[in-house]
């Protein structure tokens, strides 16, 4: 058996072809492709504009951009995040402030997103984190009575719905962001997007993507059919036809590829209940809410018998890389010099980091290959369980091997 990441693309003839006949046609570059794009992934999450961009990095900055972000303001978003939703606060020169997250979702939380609103908080950055959807009601909520901006990190949540709304409707917000890095629910190699409803930010996203170049047909009626006028400090965010054709075939296919993954994190949660308190499994009990499951949370409790650390080097041995997501943003080298002297404190946030590993989730994962994870994790917590399945060194000619993990 292969080793087996936590997370890969899937690309099919379709999406060959795709691609393959945007290369053959007149624009592999600002061309109709991207608007086409765009106006699918708009009518999918049921919002009214999408922009297309060269990275969910780029949106996230576009996004803050939009919102009004600058020296001198502040954003709350989580500490449990990659590290490009608090970096885009900081590329506009605004503050991230870290509320800390709840235990059980480990979504931002509420309460703490309200006791860190200030006079100069501008904006909330929620992250639907591994595809469960924050309580967008309560922080809507927030906003209003603040008059603060909400833009959703949805990178993680494509295909997720809360209260029957898809994620990027932004019924509740006022811009969502989206990633399609190859580990996301699809992909254009790299990319992203921003959804809105709103027709001012909309007009602004397009301006900043393109350097802060804007095309008035109105413009050019009068000075000439040449003339581009910037009128901000914009960037080359842009995203290519290339990229978004493999975007369509991608999306063509979401709702498959978001079925089975749920169907892998059912069959871990049936296959881990036994283990009972030595583990913490991920929540997913909302009824008001859909799990799209970019990430299965596996978290180690206290009685699990073994260190994260342990437990993770042996998956590791065993070729199931698995991965840890996140250490806290504001423990990062980069940031504990920016917050030097500054105390934060998101004690449940810390507790979450020590405790969790994501399994490997996503379309093309085998039920073998699910069996062989979960027979590997038991064996590593209940220390005699033989591994039916051969680890990566024995599956090349070897055959079947049986090898048992002991742990001291």
């Amino acid at each position: 058996m292969k080793s087996i990441p936590y997370g890969k693309q899937y690309i099919d003839q379709d999406d060959i072809n795709r691609v393959v006949k945007v290369l053959k046609s007149d624009w592999i570059s600002q061309g109709p492709t991207i608007r086409d794009f765009e106006e699918e992934l708009a009518r999918y999450t049921g919002a009214k504009y999408a922009v297309a961009v060269s990275s969910g990095t780029a949106a996230l900055h576009l996004a803050a951009l939009a919102a009004g972000l600058g020296p001198g303001a502040e954003a709350i978003t989580t500490p449990i995040t990659f590290l490009a939703t608090s970096n885009a606060v900081l590329y506009t020169g605004a503050k991230p402030v870290f509320a800390d997250i709840e235990y059980d979702s480990v979504n931002i939380d509420p309460a703490q997103i309200e006791k860190c609103v200030t006079g100069k908080t501008k904006a909330i950055l929620p992250v639907h984190f591994a595809g469960l959807p924050v309580d967008l009601q309560e922080i809507n909520q927030i906003a209003k009575k603040n008059k603060l901006v909400v833009i959703e990190d949805g990178c993680h949540a494509l295909g997720a719905e809360y209260k029957g709304n898809k994620i990027g409707s932004c019924q509740y917000s006022d811009m969502t962001v989206f990633s399609f890095h190859p580990v996301k629910h699809i992909t254009t190699g790299e990319g992203g997007a921003i959804t809105t409803n709103n027709k001012k930010f909309y007009e602004k996203l397009l301006m900043f993507r393109n350097h802060g170049v804007l095309r008035s047909d109105a413009v050019k009626a009068k000075l000439g059919g040449w003339v581009n006028q910037m009128h901000e400090l914009g960037f080359n965010y842009r995203i290519t036809d290339i990229q978004c054709a493999l975007g369509q075939g991608q999306l063509a296919k979401l709702d498959g590829f978001l079925k089975r993954r749920d169907e892998i994190a059912r069959q871990y949660d049936a296959a881990f209940r036994d283990l009972g308190d030595k583990v913490q499994l991920p929540a997913c009990d909302f009824e008001d809410r859909k799990h799209a499951w970019h990430l299965y949370l596996f978290r180690l409790t206290q009685k699990a018998g073994i260190k994260r650390r342990e437990f993770f080097d042996e998956l590791i041995s065993r070729g199931i890389l698995t991965q840890v997501h996140y250490i806290p943003v504001y423990q990062q080298p980069f940031y504990r010099k920016l917050f030097a002297g500054q105390r934060i404190q998101c004690p449940t946030a810390e507790r979450y980091y020590e405790e969790v590993v994501s399994l490997p989730i996503f379309p093309t994962l085998k039920d073998a290959e699910v069996k062989y994870v979960v027979e590997s994790v038991k064996d590593i917590l209940n220390n005699q369980v033989k591994q039916i399945f051969p680890s990566p060194s024995q599956s090349r000619g070897r055959g079947v091997g049986v090898r048992v993990a002991r742990i001291k």
